[in-house]
């Protein structure tokens, strides 16, 4: 994980219910354990948290279990697990995956965030999410565009877009911050996981089993 302070440090083992999302016994699997308790109700309703309209999903969209991956373009870690989680997010197939852009390492980072979510006036989204994600420099804003450019995105129009659009992206972006904040995340990568917390990269094992447990623990919540 790369903190927001500039630290680093991976955080694997530990994995918290979300009480915001009515959540309250401790589970088995990798560590559950009650979350602290939220009160910022507005911020981190269900809908906002796994359904904001603004923010196009990837994966299958009409999955059982979501996946919201709180990153930073220009986060090292971000990109190294970026093909390890396509790969499981793929193999399950009932996966809905959703990329909330938290640039916390600086202005070109902002900058990434906000030419990647223009992307998507010209259904570009996730084009523009793998290629800044694929690259293994470090990015400037004239490497974003032509990252852009090579992925098929109408730089161009992406640019106007990103102006046209300057408050709604804004809008996204203030409210992502928000819910990490809110979460305790101290940096990037962090994920929701269906309705638990965890704070820093798994491996592709520690993936599917919080998966798994995430359907388990919907399974429970639906029979109440």
């Amino acid at each position: 994980m790369l903190d927001m302070r500039g630290g680093a440090g991976i955080r694997t083992s530990r994995r918290r219910m979300l009480g915001a999302f009515g959540f309250g016994a401790a589970m088995a699997g990798l560590g559950l354990a009650p979350a602290r308790a939220i009160t910022s109700d507005e911020v981190l309703t269900e809908t906002a948290v796994l359904r904001d309209p603004e923010i196009p999903p990837a994966g299958n969209a009409q999955g059982d279990v979501t996946i919201v991956e709180f990153f930073d373009y220009n986060c090292p870690y971000c990109r190294k697990l970026a093909p390890e989680l396509a790969q499981v997010v793929y193999d399950d197939g009932k996966v809905r995956m959703i990329f909330k852009d938290w640039p916390i390492l600086g202005p070109v980072s902002v900058y990434a965030s906000r030419l990647a979510l223009a992307s998507k006036y010209q259904g570009k989204f996730a084009a523009a999410h793998e290629a800044l994600m694929s690259t293994s420099s470090r990015l400037t804003e004239p490497r974003i565009r032509e990252l852009l450019g090579g992925a098929r995105i109408d730089v161009d129009r992406a640019l106007k877009d990103m102006a046209a659009n300057a408050g709604t992206i804004d809008d996204i972006l203030k409210r992502n911050n928000a819910q990490a904040t809110a979460f305790g995340f101290n940096g990037t990568p962090s994920f929701i996981i269906g309705k638990f917390r965890v704070p820093g990269a798994l491996t592709m094992a520690q993936f599917d089993q919080a998966i798994a447990d995430a359907r388990k623990a919907a399974i429970r919540h639906d029979k109440k």
